[in-house]
């Protein structure tokens, strides 16, 4: 019985690291990568369980072109929201395989502690149950799972938190002190909070591992490459030039345009999100903390 790791980046890599102490794991990616157990990607899709920690915006594509359904169990470790289409990670996978193969893994975990086996406590959310417990089961003893069965708040918290991270380094950024960076933390997770409810997520998600755990984590160190982005917002660079000196993908980018978007048809308070889409396509940091600063009553 083998695992499969779908994506070699930091994420994957320390996932697959993870996993290998106690199983047998392969691991794949687009490019040869000089690790263990490396092999291509028709092997590693021959695997009973897939582990997929790609690029949310290149799933879709890598699925059309690699993935045939042979009722493998899936464990989503990808954070994001398709941006062309908007849509959810489960969705985009729900047109490849059943619902019954569909795991989401979640929680408070930097790639880089991972890899120095440094303790973390992960959820693991599933429509099938037991999926989710064999998901946990391979797990070692420094990180300890919860399963959960809210699929849908879990990707939210997900994508969600690295957008609200992108605006806690922009406040940082600007030197704005703790007491701002806790009122838009506290705010945000309320945010989050907000628009998850309109599609259906559990209100035990937000204040969990998932939803504020992950995100007091996310939201509060340069280990995250969101909270970077919003450091370097605050000095007013361009985009273009941000995302090319940090040479990794920040999926919160991609992520606040797509929950922007959601937000609006939906009619979805969100104001946080919007004045970080504002600043991704060039508007002042400063301004943006003037317009989140307007009185608003509170909800």
């Amino acid at each position: 019985m083998k695992i499969a790791v779908i994506g070699a980046g930091k994420w994957g890599s320390a996932i697959y690291d993870a996993l290998s102490v106690n199983n047998s794991c392969l691991i794949t990616s687009f490019h040869q990568k000089a690790v263990p157990n490396f092999v291509n990607i028709k092997e590693a899709l021959e695997c009973e369980f897939l582990v997929f920690a790609l690029s949310t915006q290149g799933i879709r594509s890598y699925l059309r072109e690699n993935f045939e359904n042979k009722k493998q169990k899936i464990l989503i470790a990808s954070k994001g929201i398709e941006t062309n289409t908007c849509q959810f990670l489960d969705e985009i996978f729900l047109e490849f395989v059943d619902k019954e193969q569909i795991c989401v893994l979640s929680g408070p975990s930097f790639a880089s502690e991972v890899m120095q086996k440094l303790p973390c406590a992960l959820v693991i959310n599933a429509y099938n149950q037991q999926n989710a417990k064999e998901f946990a089961s391979f797990f070692p003893n420094y990180i300890k799972t919860y399963v959960g069965d809210d699929v849908r708040g879990a990707e939210i918290c997900g994508a969600y938190k690295n957008v609200l991270a992108i605006a806690s380094g922009v406040c940082d950024g600007l030197s704005l002190g703790n007491n701002a960076r806790a009122s838009l933390i506290s705010r945000g997770l309320i945010e989050m909070h907000r628009f998850g409810k309109f599609f259906g997520a559990k209100e035990e998600t937000f204040l969990g591992l998932s939803g504020a755990g992950d995100l007091f984590l996310t939201a509060s160190s340069t280990l995250s490459r969101n909270y970077r982005v919003g450091l370097d917002l605050a000095k007013n660079k361009p985009l273009s030039e941000i995302l090319k000196g940090l040479g990794e993908v920040a999926e919160g980018v991609q992520t606040a345009f797509a929950i922007n978007t959601l937000a609006k048809k939906h009619k979805i308070y969100t104001p946080i999100v919007h004045e970080v889409v504002l600043m991704l396509e060039g508007k002042k940091a400063q301004e943006c903390l003037v317009d989140l600063m307007l009185p608003k009553e509170i909800s």
